[in-house]
């Protein structure tokens, strides 16, 4: 697979996936699954020099980065915690034989069970793990040192957790201070412009945060994950409404649309050609939508029954690109060339 040209990076229940459209965002095609088959929760990749990285993990296996150089060819992983795994392999030579299992202890011990989300920017790879906490390298992903900053904020006592657990979910970097980091929360290019999508509605801080106005008027539902902003305009922005937190979390009325508003959520339109309008039951996960930054621009999501869907047209047309993906738990663009 060409390393030029666009492509999707689909982290799934099942392993990592390269989606490519290469320059002109046509004739897809699907690689994979990479990472040893575990739970990916995140990808990303860095433009300049074609580096992916994914994250992902759990219980049995504990946490782990996986590094490519090479466009998804060849794969490394750092190990961050063990998993209930090493526990059966240290009481099973054979099984430790088999699975190629070593005694050497990773370096954060069991103190957090999975990566959840992935930043790089400014040179540094930020790592979001559950239980919520971050981590930071600086040599990219070879090694990696707690940000204890935020570990050992005075409100960490208060945190509380959502259906996942006690996640840290998203990492934003600011476009141009590289050491202003906002947690938790969806941003654009345009400095102290923020954007959040969650299960109260949608929320707009034009101050970095320090306040919010709530965008949610217009839309069919108060309750969703993913929201998406413009490359270049930062009054443009999309989402997925779900039909509520505990109504099956599917598009209401089992029909699917992704709403865009041109003017900061002040409005809202729904987007419907090509996506599924009778009995649509999915679910699309907060990490699962993604923009790049073409003209214009492209707007991708994947979801839980393991389709992914493009518009090259700002949402105003759908394709679904593929299918029968395991359940899509993120989608990013690296855009190279």
């Amino acid at each position: 697979m060409s390393a030029d040209g666009l492509t999707l990076l689909v982290g799934t229940t099942k392993g990592a996936f390269l989606v490519s459209g290469g320059r002109d965002r046509s004739g897809w095609s699907i690689s994979g699954p990479y990472c040893d088959g575990w739970p990916v929760n995140h990808m990303v990749g860095d433009p300049e020099t074609g580096r992916i990285w994914a994250g992902g993990g759990g219980d049995w296996s504990g946490a782990s980065v996986w590094t490519s150089e090479d466009h998804g060819q060849r794969w490394s992983r750092v190990r961050l915690t063990r998993g209930q795994m090493d526990d059966w392999a240290a009481n099973e030579p054979e099984i430790a034989q088999m699975i190629g299992w070593t005694p050497e202890p990773p370096p954060f011990g069991d103190s957090f069970s999975q990566v959840w989300s992935l930043c790089y920017a400014h040179g540094k790879l930020h790592v979001g793990v559950k239980p919520a906490g971050l981590l930071v390298s600086e040599d990219g992903g070879a090694s990696f040192a707690r940000v204890e900053g935020l570990d050992r904020h005075p409100s960490a006592d208060s945190w509380n957790p959502g259906a996942a657990g006690l996640v840290l979910h998203t990492i934003v970097p600011h476009p141009e201070n590289p050491e202003t980091y906002w947690i938790g929360i969806s941003a654009p290019g345009e400095s102290d412009l923020l954007y959040q999508q969650n299960h109260h509605g949608v929320w707009r801080s034009a101050d970095g945060g320090r306040s919010w106005d709530n965008r949610t008027e217009g839309l069919p539902s108060t309750f969703g994950f993913p929201i998406r902003v413009h490359p270049r305009d930062a009054q443009t922005i999309w989402t997925l409404p779900l039909n509520g937190d505990s109504a099956g979390r599917y598009p209401p009325d089992a029909a699917a649309a992704v709403w865009r508003s041109r003017d900061g959520g002040l409005s809202w339109e729904a987007l419907r050609e090509g996506l599924p309008q009778q009995n649509c039951y999915f679910t699309v996960l907060r990490q699962a939508m993604a923009g790049d930054a073409q003209e214009p621009a492209g707007i991708y999501f994947g979801t839980n029954t393991g389709s992914v869907f493009a518009s090259l047209d700002e949402g105003d047309s759908w394709q679904e690109i593929a299918r029968h993906l395991p359940t899509v738990l993120c989608v990013e663009v690296l855009e190279r060339g």
